[in-house]
């Protein structure tokens, strides 16, 4: 069959360089004899052989050899039978007809990614007699039907191949076979296998493999006869992809099938490539003994090109037939891979077989370029597909296998120029493939059984749940299990580490940047690469045909790093005094200088174009960097929208996109490539390179450079300009790097974590917690087996089958995890991140110290620092502790005072990012060992850090810093010490999934700088309680009107569903209610004198607030039948948080703060403000110990009770609640007795209006003056008018009235 590149109609060297017939027969190299002797023995003819033949034969030499060996190649060819089926050669998916649905098909159309809710596609060729195959590479393990189907199937977004009566299908994804009805069928599959599908048109059956095994007839007595014939075709959901092989390739599993479409390999040529590459084999194990004039057998690994004539006279002739056919994938991957892999099958190092550099220089002598290059391209597709789709076994052989020859062929230079040059063959999206490990779903076939033949899982767990790393309880059998468990685990990650080993070795070829003397070095070469790769993933997100896969990304990050810290340490060593790799940061030039472009993500400031604008002055004095005029008037963000919807028209892609097979360019190509291309050319940012050095007061003007464009000398610099560096900022140390190239690589490997790794990292972490889940649910059956009486046999049995299921289950996650955690959670790889933690950390520092010019750097940087410390403490522990990592607490206090200065920083102008960095300071705060990591910053910025926390509540996010000050007090407030929310303990003690807090860790330092900035700021602490006061008034009566739409749909007759949004926001709103009432317990508890203290200018009105606002919470949970208590009993799932104890212990405790701990003066203003409420109602106070209420309804209901939570309320806590109720009760008396005597004086307050005093509010027991007072607190305006009112006077009622 051809091939791309096959029949490229190119002139050819002519090799027959001794054919000329005028030249005297002897060669001048070796005598006559010794030559044909030779000749003979390298091209030995088919014929018989012996002595006596060998006397015989005529005499060979260079002017005979080339009909000689013409004749040789012509005997036994065969001719290609193609009987039994219809249509084109060779064989490709029908990209114009053949199709349903929206699909992206590859340049060769065998590739083919579904873009639709579910797409259809069929081959170009069909059969209808004999034994037919074909293999289809999964690339995806999603919703997939893969077989035949016959031309008369009509499918659509809803019905694919199997869903109608002609068409045959195998599913992976749910494990069936479908044709028109479906049936269990086959095992599942998983992204890297190879699916082979055969249909014998003469038994009427239709059989499907996975990855070499037989699943089985899956159909028998198919449709046959006239008219009927069968095309490959398949169905897939969207974003599912795989690779389809007819026979243009090798089959990987040949030996399962008979024939395959669309005809049996190219014979004829496949038996000539062989011949041709038996003669190499030859030339390479012959030398001659010109002196004893005899011909020597040798060693082939020994050969070397040393430019005997003779040798390269007879390679040139074999080359002169060999070179074409390795132009054609088939024969590349069938004829010269296997042969160069069997060069290393003799194990030992790559260096140790030097074989195949002197081949590679044969092939860059005696072939043209074009036909090397089309040779090498297959060669590296080839391997990068043996790869991708070998399986695990438990050495790993494959893998190690076809590595190994990627590594030997990258060693050789020229070879390695061309392929990082070939924007098609190594790419790095497509290279990415070779830093990948795949996860094994099916342990048993992977080898895991026999390298983990123990497995082991947790069965102790804590009161919260989680494993106990070291249980004391632990018996022998458990210890002796868990330990040849952890044994099989290192055996495993031995075995991945050699594949590792090779995958870095890769890298560190592709960063030599030594390699120059045959132009621009691998490095800057594969930098370039590198960079489009990190354009292609964050400017296409969504994308399918660009985006990496994100397990992908994992390996290749890991691998990067250890390959970039190599060559950093290695220039270290050579440069003694440069920065190492242990204190590696992104310098801030980088960010502004315009040598690395940032493509369109965001910057701490803003839009790029904007920041150019606004601080060209910063830059032109502290970096002394100019930008050029037309750089400032870049292109905003709006007209390269525009440019995007002008240019949809003339992309080839747009045209067909409405309902077509779209052909995709490449693997890389995407077809939003022109407006990042465009976006590179408008708004990136570069430097021309200055004609003398700098020196510190001259300006540098920039201008715009594409990275294409760039050279190595715009990277590494020379002759007084800095490179990458240019542009330092006075603040920034004159610290030498070695390798500046290193900067960008660093750089993008923070964006590569930023793009998808850690959300990788998240993903991967469901694995241990499903072995968890069934570790629970093990021991759980277990100890109901060991409950379950006798004479139960049947619930024994039922209990016996759960115990089998969930041990099978553990005995598979467990070996599942061990090479996940060898993988992607090792020590190794802990390490890690943990270092990219610390280059962003002191990037971060370094760009801080710039000033204003810290708004150029990415968001990103303090996106991965967040994220990175997050999958340190959440996603590598247990296997592995944070708190064993070097400078661990030096770590946590650096990121500690990053989150502390910059959530609040008026340079970040990111809502997002600022949402981010209030989010992880919140988390930061709910673990000791973080909490102290906040402390141990200077003072100052925790002084600071307080004050922006304290800022008012409106017009700005605050729902995450109220609950920051929450956890800086639990632990310290009324009956605020639980883990777990005490009402659920009570009604579902036995429930390990019950919502679970972390355990208090109340800052008592942070609390102080709290209570030093509202005593000293009073106008602060004014503005701060009324924004608190504000939005509980609006979170308690949100939460109120909630609960009355929830009860009014539950007591409808018809049955109703309560939308789960609405319980969620409901349960919210309560949780920010408790949470406010908690802030304003500890402001309370810490500067009582802001609400007790009279003096100052707002504490009546403040103390008049609160009373109102307790008063109203009271009264609405503490009523009789209240609508409250309803809506509690109905125990609705999403509303488990809502409940008496987290609302009234709180206000508790600031009833208790102002009635009883509070000096005499306050405890009397505060009871007199709180009884002059016109809310105010002593049974609510009652209720609160379980009294009052109605005494006839008592047995119907249980009373809430501070006495029911003896473990949570302390006793001198509850003794306190005690003397506040009777308190209130004698001042209540008291009140009433006053009030009763009062009454007649004023029994009509007059209240203030704009207009002449004509009528007044008869309101009963109390003043109005206290209502107006009120009503003014929250609005300046009239009642009635809605005047602005400047004054409130006291009014005394006429005499004559």
């Amino acid at each position: 069959m051809s091939s791309k590149g096959g029949g490229t109609a190119l002139t050819r060297r002519n090799y027959r360089l001794s054919s000329d017939t005028d030249k005297p027969r002897a060669t001048g190299i070796v005598n006559e004899k010794l030559l044909s002797d030779y000749l003979h023995h390298v091209f030995p003819s088919t014929k018989a052989q012996g002595p006596a033949v060998a006397s015989l034969r005529k005499t060979l030499g260079f002017q005979d050899l080339g009909a000689h060996l013409e004749r040789l190649l012509s005997e036994g060819e065969a001719s290609e039978d193609s009987r039994g089926r219809l249509g084109p050669q060779p064989v490709v998916l029908d990209h114009t007809s053949g199709f349903e649905g929206l699909l992206f098909v590859d340049d060769d159309l065998l590739g083919v990614i579904g873009h639709s809710n579910f797409s259809s596609i069929r081959a170009t060729t069909c059969v209808y007699k004999g034994k037919w195959a074909y293999e289809v590479l999964i690339s995806s393990q999603g919703l997939m039907q893969i077989g035949w189907c016959t031309l008369n199937c009509r499918f659509n977004q809803e019905e694919g191949v199997g869903d109608t009566p002609d068409s045959y299908a195998y599913d992976g994804n749910r494990v069936r076979k479908w044709n028109v009805t479906t049936t269990n069928y086959g095992k599942s599959w998983a992204a890297g296998d190879i699916v082979s599908c055969l249909i014998d048109l003469d038994e009427g059956t239709i059989t499907f493999c996975l990855n070499g095994q037989s699943l089985g007839t899956a159909f028998t007595n198919i449709k046959m006869g006239p008219g009927v014939a069968y095309f490959p075709a398949i169905s897939l959901s969207f974003k599912e992809s795989v690779a389809f092989n007819f026979g243009s390739r090798p089959l990987r599993y040949p030996s399962l099938l008979l024939t395959f479409i669309p005809s049996n390999p190219p014979s004829a040529d496949l038996t000539k490539a062989h011949k041709l590459l038996g003669y190499i084999k030859n030339v390479l194990s012959t030398s001659i003994d010109t002196q004893e004039d005899r011909l020597l057998e040798k060693d082939c690994a020994l050969w070397r090109l040393h430019g005997e004539p003779t040798v390269l006279i007879a390679l040139a002739h074999i080359f002169n037939h060999f070179a074409p056919l390795m132009c054609k994938v088939y024969l590349v991957e069938d004829v010269l891979m296997n042969f160069l892999l069997g060069i290393l099958e003799g194990g030992g190092s790559v260096d140790e077989h030097p074989l195949i550099q002197q081949l590679l220089d044969l092939f860059w002598l005696l072939m043209e370029d074009y036909e090397v290059n089309e040779c090498l391209k297959q060669l590296m597709m080839s391997l990068l597909r043996a790869y991708r789709f070998s399986p695990i076994i438990p050495d790993l052989g494959f893998q190690i296998h076809y590595l190994r020859l990627t590594t030997a062929i990258l060693h050789h230079e020229k070879s390695r120029k061309y392929l990082l040059n070939n924007s098609f063959t190594f790419d790095v999206l497509r290279s990415v493939v070779f830093f990948y490990i795949k996860t094994p779903l099916r342990v048993k076939e992977a080898g895991l059984e026999e390298l983990i033949p123990t497995t082991w899982w947790p069965t102790h767990f804590d009161k919260e749940g989680k494993d106990e790393r070291d249980p004391k309880d632990e018996s022998a059998d458990e210890r002796l299990r868990r330990r040849a468990y952890e044994r099989g685990c290192q055996r495993l990650k031995k075995r991945i580490e050699v594949v590792e080993e090779l995958q870095v070795q890769i890298l560190r070829l592709l960063l030599n940047n030594k390699d120059k003397t045959t132009g621009e070095a691998s490095r800057y070469i594969f930098l370039n690469k590198f960079r489009k790769f990190l354009q292609e993933n964050a400017s296409n997100r969504g994308h399918p045909t660009a985006l990496c896969p994100p397990e992908y990304m994992v390996c290749f990050l890991h691998r990067l790093i250890t390959a970039v810290r190599s060559c950093w340490d290695e220039g270290n060593r050579k440069s003694p005094g440069s920065v190492n790799s242990e204190e590696a940061y992104v310098p801030p030039q980088l960010f502004y200088n315009g040598k690395v472009d940032y493509f369109d993500l965001q910057r701490l400031g803003g839009l790029l174009s904007h920041l150019k604008k606004t601080l060209k002055d910063d830059l032109a004095s502290k970096a002394n960097i100019i930008i050029d005029p037309a750089e400032i008037q870049a292109t905003s963000m709006d007209d390269l929208d525009e440019d995007e919807e002008s240019g949809a028209a003339q992309r080839p892609f747009g045209a067909a996109a409405m309902g077509g097979a779209l052909a995709r360019p490449s693997w890389l190509s995407s077809p939003t490539l022109g407006r990042a291309n465009r976006f590179l050319s408008t708004a990136a940012v570069s430097l021309m390179t200055p004609r003398r050095p700098l020196t510190q007061p001259e300006k540098v003007k920039i201008r715009t450079l594409t990275v294409e464009q760039r050279t190595e000398e715009d990277i590494e610099g020379s002759h007084g300009n800095d490179g990458l560096l240019l542009g330092r900022p006075l603040e920034e140390p004159d610290q030498p790097i070695a390798d500046k190239s290193l900067l960008e690589i660093i750089d993008g490997i923070v964006m590569m974590y930023n793009l998808s790794v850690h959300q990788q990292l998240g993903k991967m972490v469901v694995v241990s917690d499903d072995v968890h889940e069934y570790a629970v649910a093990l021991k759980d059956t277990e100890e109901k087996i060991a409950r379950c009486p006798a004479r139960r046999a049947d619930i024994l049995e039922e209990l016996q089958k759960s115990q089998k299921v969930f041990a099978e289950k553990l005995n598979h996650l467990s070996r599942r995890l061990a090479w996940i955690n060898a993988t992607i959670y090792s020590k190794e790889k802990m390490l890690d991140v943990y270092w990219l933690l610390c280059v962003c950390i002191r990037t971060i520092e370094h760009a801080d110290n710039t000033g204003s010019l810290f708004a150029f750097a990415p968001e990103f940087y303090l996106n991965v620092a967040m994220n990175a410390y997050s999958a340190l403490k959440n996603y590598f522990s247990p296997a592995n502790s944070m708190e064993e990592l070097p400078g661990y607490e030096e770590t946590l206090t650096q990121l500690a005072a990053i989150l502390a200065k910059h959530f609040a920083d008026p340079r970040i102008v990111g809502t997002d990012i600022k949402d981010s960095l209030m989010q992880a300071l919140a988390s930061y705060v709910c673990y000791p060992q973080s909490l102290r990591a906040v402390e141990r910053i200077p003072e100052e910025q925790r002084v600071a850090m307080m004050r922006n926390l304290l800022a008012p509540y409106e017009q700005r996010p605050w729902a995450q810093t109220n609950w920051i000050l929450v956890r800086l007090w639990r632990g310290c407030g009324f009956g605020y010490r639980y883990t777990r929310l005490p009402h659920l303990l009570k009604t579902k003690p036995e429930d390990a999934n019950l919502p679970s807090l972390q355990k208090p860790c109340p800052s008592l330092l942070l609390q102080r700088h709290m209570a030093e900035l509202l005593s000293m700021d009073k106008d602060m602490a004014a503005s701060f309680l009324n924004s608190v006061l504000n939005q509980l008034n609006w979170a308690f009566s949100e939460f109120i009107g909630m609960i009355q739409e929830i009860q009014q749909a539950a007591e409808r007759p018809e049955r109703n569903f309560v939308d789960t949004r609405q319980l969620k926001v409901c349960a919210t709103c309560f949780d920010l209610s408790v949470s406010l009432l908690r802030v304003l317990e500890m402001t309370v508890t810490l500067v009582p004198e802001i609400f007790l203290d009279w003096s100052r200018p707002s504490a009546e009105l403040l103390l008049r607030r609160l009373a109102q606002l307790l008063n109203q919470v009271l009264n609405r949970v503490t009523a009789e039948k209240n609508l409250f208590d309803r809506v509690v009993n109905l125990r609705l799932p999403g509303l488990e948080s809502v409940d008496h104890y987290p609302i009234l212990v709180a206000v508790t405790g600031i009833l208790v703060r102002i009635l009883v701990d509070g000096d005499r003066q306050g405890i009397s203003r505060a009871a007199s403000v709180l009884l002059s409420d016109p809310c105010f109602q002593l049974h609510s106070i009652q209720h609160l110990l379980g009294e009052g209420g109605d005494s006839s309804s008592s047995s119907a209901r249980k009373h809430f009770s501070l006495h029911s939570y003896t473990d949570y309320i302390s006793e001198d806590e509850k003794q306190k609640v005690e003397l506040m109720l009777a308190f209130l009760t004698e001042e209540s008396k008291q009140a009433a007795a006053s009030t009763a005597v009062s009454t007649t004086a004023d029994t009509s307050s007059s209240c203030c209006c704009c207009l002449i005093i004509r009528a007044g509010f008869s309101v009963g027991s109390h003043s109005a003056a206290a209502c107006i007072n009120q009503h003014l607190m929250n609005n300046k305006d009239c009642f009635f008018c809605k005047a602005t009112i400047t004054g409130v006077e006291d009014y005394s009622k006429p005499a004559s009235s």
